[in-house]
């Protein structure tokens, strides 16, 4: 599998010599607020390697080394295969009729390549590969040493030197798993019954509890002080000589209390590989990181782990190999690969920006383009990107492309026919893929299944209808997030790109939105003549239908927060009216400021980003002191409930509206761990044994009870949480805007320089 990617970037090595452009409309450094000046980071990014599709068990690779040839060998069920630097495909290494399998590889301080197999010793002089007599086959083990190279396996231990082999006549047990050299002519060597040192003077055994986890030893290394980590059942016992100094287990970070193998990385990282996933500690820090899913490994049983010149990990899987890339990248070189990524695979007629759908799950190249229930809502979070991008950089195609986008949100409102109402999306009328949400008819049962479920449920039979013009079908059945969504994307497309005849187009398209509200008392009336499901911001449904009380807190700010901006943009007093009389009349302040003491069955992660869309207009356009105080008061409350989430779209909202620049390092810290990746991997972080499984903080949904790193956690949408033990869907390829939208933000708002 190729990586879904090309980085035109600096390698590592050029770490020291990188600088950054400052663009016209950066701030000057003089601005005293704390800011990140955007430095060369280390990306990581995943490359997959499926070894034979007919030989299945190529792809069962037990082993996996580096030569200094920079060349991949691997040791399999059905032998041993080698890749080039340059190239793709693994070559069988051992002609036979019948290969057996192999099981180790390694190569001495001369560049000969030494492989353990079913018949015996192999070696790779240059281009010829010869099998060495002496050892008595299977060989478990090869490990090149200072005094030479030694074999393992249960019928003996040989050492290669002077051209000769040596039987060793080392007391121990036969399962051979793992093999050190001790550095002073002795061995290290892991077995099913414990741990042995093997030196010409004596063998000494480790089997007690209190000298390892458990006695089961797949695999050891040393750390960068000398320490030896030895990983079994149970996890890493981390050994000083005959003293245990520290331990890994499932409780300080092991994902799976299987460790196959510990290897060391060229930056002293020490990487461990178990059955579920790999667990990466840094020397003297208590944090560490987690590889698994498809996202980073062909199959998440790790066998083996080696390192390239560049310091890239290779990973034996049980399925295949992975690669594990470094990369050099600076935040703007990873926004203009997003930006590439985004304009080049989600962007559809007639610039509709959005998730797309893979036809082979996780296979990029089959990218085809669908329609989203939420298509409106997330190209108003592009439109607002855009806006940023052009604020910023004054760049010609962001305020085109931001044009493009409200274009579209204009359309949605004028291709229903109906005024005020929008749609959620379109689809051209010759569409030739599945819709979401056909239309369908209920039965009089199915409707009694649905209104017994939900009481507040709208059975909607026609979902999409075809436009006066006939050029599109449309969605309708519109929702509550849909207007906040595009509210927020046309607040920041108005004061930071529109010129004065744009502005005039926003604020009538605005102002037929908002009349639609105000007309129908508050209510988003759909083409039955009746308010759509989630439609709703009236005082007859929130403050007197016990039904709403879940969205009554919200969708109070919501409503004040679309009146002030209409008010602003358009001078009509009437939306004024309508603000100051569902204050002062229908308690809606007081509606919002409930939103901090709701029911936890009503809580869900997506209105922390719902209040967020809301706040732009209430905080920098109330001029009233004593509104103005309780909106800034609310948004205080929303910061402190919601930051432990480390979003960057969150703090950089505060910041911007705030002036500060509160968990600066969080956000940055995001936008550089996020991945490169846009499938939708499934991420089950509810396997790990280093998380519990809990229902929090959201009561109604399983979650983990840490917040990973956002390389750790599905692709993201930011109406998902981030705590979920299982998501995902690898049908689905994500738009990055939910990067790209932060990132400019805080460039606007001068936290990244």
């Amino acid at each position: 599998m190729k990586p879904t990617f090309l980085l035109p970037l600096l390698p590592l090595l050029l770490l020291a010599s990188a600088c950054k452009q400052q663009t016209a409309a950066d701030r000057s450094t003089a601005d005293v607020k704390k800011s990140h000046t955007d430095t060369l980071f280390v990306q990581e990014y995943h490359e997959g390697f499926i070894v034979s599709k007919e030989m299945t068990g190529a792809n069962d690779v037990r082993a996996i080394h580096v030569d200094r040839d920079e060349a991949v060998w691997i040791a399999t069920r059905q032998g041993v295969f080698s890749k080039q630097p340059k190239s793709d495909e693994w070559q069988q290494k051992i002609p036979d009729e019948n290969p057996g399998p192999a099981y180790d590889l390694d190569s001495d301080a001369s560049g000969r390549l030494w492989i353990a197999a079913w018949d015996g010793v192999y070696v790779v002089d240059g281009k010829e590969l010869s099998k060495m007599p002496g050892p008595t086959p299977p060989i478990a083990r090869i490990h090149a040493t200072e005094q030479g190279v030694v074999a393992l396996g249960p019928h003996g231990i040989w050492l290669f030197q002077e051209n000769q082999w040596k039987e060793k006549d080392y007391t121990k047990a036969r399962s051979m798993r793992a093999v050190a050299s001790d550095k002073q002519g002795g061995l290290w060597i892991g077995t099913d019954v414990g741990l042995y040192h093997c030196t010409a003077q004596e063998t000494k055994v480790f089997q007690a509890n209190e000298d390892l986890i458990s006695a089961y030893v797949r695999g050891m290394d040393f750390d960068e002080l000398g320490n030896l980590w030895v990983g079994g059942l149970g996890g890493v016992t981390i050994r000083n000589g005959d003293r245990v100094i520290g331990k890994k287990e499932p409780a300080n970070g092991i994902t799976n209390a299987n460790v196959n193998v510990v290897k060391r990385a060229p930056d002293g990282t020490m990487w461990v590989g178990t059955d579920y996933g790999i667990t990466r500690f840094q020397p003297g820090k208590e944090e560490y990181s987690v590889r698994l899913s498809r996202r980073w490994l062909v199959a998440d049983e790790v066998r083996d782990i080696d390192f390239d010149g560049n310091g890239n990990a290779w990973v034996a899987t049980s399925a295949g190999v992975s690669a594990i890339r470094k990369q050099a990248m600076t935040l703007s070189q990873k926004a203009a690969y997003f930006y590439e990524q985004l304009i080049s695979r989600h962007v559809r007629e007639p610039w509709i920006v959005g998730r797309s759908k893979l036809e082979i799950p996780g296979d990029t190249s089959t990218l085809v383009a669908e329609d989203d229930d939420n298509d409106g809502e997330y190209t108003a979070m592009y439109l607002a990107m855009e806006s940023f991008r052009y604020a910023v950089t004054g760049n010609k195609d962001a305020k085109e492309r931001a044009k493009k986008a409200f274009d579209f949100l204009y359309l949605l409102r004028e291709v229903t026919g109906m005024d005020g109402f929008f749609a959620r999306t379109v689809v051209p009328a010759d569409w030739d893929k599945p819709v979401h949400d056909r239309n369908r008819t209920y039965t009089p049962q199915e409707y009694a299944e649905e209104i017994i479920r939900n009481p507040r449920q709208k059975p909607v039979e026609v979902r999409w209808h075809a436009s006066t013009d006939g050029q599109w079908l449309w969605k309708g059945d519109t929702s509550s997030d849909e207007l906040a969504g595009h509210f927020f994307g046309y607040y920041w497309y108005y004061f930071l790109v529109a010129d004065e005849a744009e502005k005039h187009r926003i604020a009538g398209h605005v102002e037929k939105i908002t009349d639609h509200l105000v007309r129908n008392d508050f209510y988003l009336i759909g083409v039955d003549g009746k308010p759509t499901k989630w439609g709703v911001w009236s005082p007859q449904s929130l403050n007197e239908d016990p039904e709403w009380a879940p969205e009554k807190p919200l969708n109070s700010l919501e409503i004040l927060s679309f009146l002030k901006f209409a008010h602003a943009i358009t001078g009509k007093e009437s939306f004024q009216d309508a603000y100051m009389r569902l204050i002062k009349n229908q308690g809606y302040l007081k509606n919002a400021q409930k939103l901090f003491t709701t029911n936890p069955a009503w809580e869900t992660y997506f209105d922390t980003y719902l209040a967020l869309y809301t706040y732009p207009p209430l905080i920098q356009l109330e001029e009233d002191p004593e509104l103005a105080a309780a909106y800034r008061q609310h948004l205080d409350q929303w910061f402190l409930k919601f930051k432990e989430t480390k979003s960057p779209l969150l703090n950089f909202t505060y910041n911007l509206l705030t002036g500060g620049s509160e968990e600066l390092a969080a956000s940055i810290f995001f936008l550089q761990d996020a991945p490169l990746s846009l499938v939708d991997w499934e991420i089950d972080n509810g396997r790990r044994e280093d998380l519990q499984r809990v229902r929090s903080p959201i009561l109604e949904e399983v979650q983990v009870n840490q917040l990973r790193p956002p390389s750790e956690y599905r692709t993201i949408r930011w109406d998902q949480n981030p705590y979920f033990a299982v998501a995902g869907n690898p049908s689905q390829e994500r738009e990055p805007v939910y990067w790209l939208l932060p990132y400019w933000m805080g460039r606007y708002a001068h936290l990244i320089r």
